[in-house]
């Protein structure tokens, strides 16, 4: 089970949590999970003394996985002690905010998906778009809808541009195993669907792997780690050149992207991987 399942019990009156993005965090709770010490410490104490082959699977029944969760929370022998406030919790402690309605918007609740397990957040700033498609008369009402395995979020609508500005920070939880990041922009119609303005898929493996090296390594601030040359993309989804570089003490990649099965369009972004766990 994830660490935001496993510490339900942690504190007097707290609600079942069900991912970092879907509930809104006191200072208390915040502080709770900061000095836990990460998804690895907190399941090793709280699966100690679990006998083998009892934690429920990721296909379990909702019933199942909420009766697992407060077994463990109702024997005191499973909660963990507090751990040195290092690693995920200074992750946590710098990117955790007060849930707001952008951030419920899409969203599937996680517990109809199963257990699943948590690498990190990401972070995706979706910066603008650039030469967008026409779907109404002259222009277009565009909005971005980002996917990452069973989350969504999207971003406001801008009106009647085809060269939007959004600069919008939108966050989701990375599942095990990491699947791609799926970026669709629509055209929001108040009497019909909405139409669709092309899409496209990015693979976000490399920036987790050079966060984690970032962690444990003395690489100066300022520094390309990876680049990426549209040149060389078989795929043809990359409209430059893709960098990952540390940036203010935190790994980062610039992407444009080219919309596919569109006739044109593309959408600059800008993504942050905050791990877990160290």
């Amino acid at each position: 089970m994830d660490l935001m399942a496993s510490m339900v019990e942690r504190i007097p009156g707290m609600h079942q949590v069900i991912s970092v993005n879907l509930d809104e965090w006191t200072d208390e709770e915040v502080n709770c999970l900061a000095e836990s010490g990460g998804n690895s410490v907190v399941n090793t104490k709280y699966e100690a003394f679990l006998p083998e082959n009892r934690k429920p699977k990721q296909d379990c029944s909702t019933e199942e996985r909420n009766d697992f969760i407060s077994k463990r929370g109702a024997d005191k022998h499973h909660q963990p002690q507090p751990a040195p406030r290092h690693g995920f919790g200074h992750a946590f402690r710098n990117s955790w905010r007060k849930k707001d309605s952008s951030d419920q918007k899409g969203l599937r609740k996680m517990m109809d998906v199963g257990m699943v397990e948590f690498v990190g957040l990401i972070k995706v700033n979706i910066v603008r778009g650039t030469d967008l498609a026409v779907r109404d008369v002259m222009s277009s009402d565009p909005y971005v809808m980002i996917n990452l395995g069973h989350q969504s979020m999207k971003t406001k609508v801008i009106k009647s541009t085809l060269n939007p500005v959004w600069n919008e920070r939108l966050m989701l939880s990375i599942p095990d195993p990491v699947p791609p990041l799926k970026v669709q922009v629509f055209d929001k119609d108040t009497f019909s669907s909405d139409d669709r303005m092309g899409e496209a898929e990015v693979d976000i493996r490399p920036l987790i792997s050079a966060t984690k090296e970032h962690e444990n390594s003395t690489i100066p601030n300022r520094t390309e780690l990876y680049r990426w040359s549209a040149s060389d993309d078989s795929n043809g989804v990359l409209a430059k050149d893709s960098v990952i570089s540390i940036a203010d003490g935190m790994v980062k990649q610039e992407i444009t992207l080219k919309l596919q099965k569109v006739e044109r369009g593309e959408i600059e972004m800008e993504i942050e991987c905050v791990p877990l766990s160290q």
